[in-house]
């Protein structure tokens, strides 16, 4: 929604999504609302994902803030703001770093085996690397896309898996013979 109200010229390829949330972009407040609301779902998840390790879950809720304060610091008209960049590099950091950090074993969740978590942490890494190299190239857009998208992924997959762990070990209900 937010690059739908961007003037020609927005290249969601090229440029970024704090360019949405940036001072002078047209309607900012669709894409700095979006990140606030992403930021906290970021720590609501956290607080409550019991299932995984505690590691896991303040990486996560600090993603989360660090998200809220990329919100916080938009990025200005021409150039980079160093506060916005400190915040993004710490929310995209801990948001590749949460899933190997929550690794619980005998969790019951899939998502939360050494397996699923490195790979996922493996891909979250690897859009990250990609970004890095696209800071001044003209896919940048699309590489922070992708490491945001898996970030936002991750933590459903997991919180869906915890819920269905926790109902599979939920006892059968006792029920009441039936009359003849």
């Amino acid at each position: 929604m937010a690059a739908a109200r961007q003037p020609r010229g927005y290249n969601p390829i090229r440029d970024t999504i704090s360019s949405l949330a940036g001072r002078g972009a047209t309607d900012r407040w669709v894409m700095t609302a979006a990140l606030l609301a992403v930021g906290g779902c970021y720590v609501v998840t956290g607080a409550g994902l019991r299932a995984a390790r505690r590691a896991g879950r303040i990486a996560l809720m600090s993603g989360g803030l660090a998200t809220t304060m990329v919100a916080a610091f938009p990025q200005p008209v021409r150039g980079n703001g160093v506060s916005h960049t400190i915040a993004a590099t710490i929310a995209f950091t801990a948001l590749a770093a949460w899933p190997v950090l929550a690794v619980r074993r005998r969790s019951g969740v899939p998502a939360l085996s050494l397996a699923a978590a490195a790979s996922a942490t493996a891909v979250m890494v690897g859009f990250l690397a990609w970004f890095t190299l696209e800071l001044h190239g003209s896919h940048r857009g699309m590489a922070e896309r992708g490491a945001a998208l898996a970030e936002v992924v991750w933590p459903l997959v997991v919180a869906l898996g915890a819920r269905h762990a926790q109902l599979e070990r939920r006892p059968a209900p006792i029920r009441a013979p039936r009359a003849a």
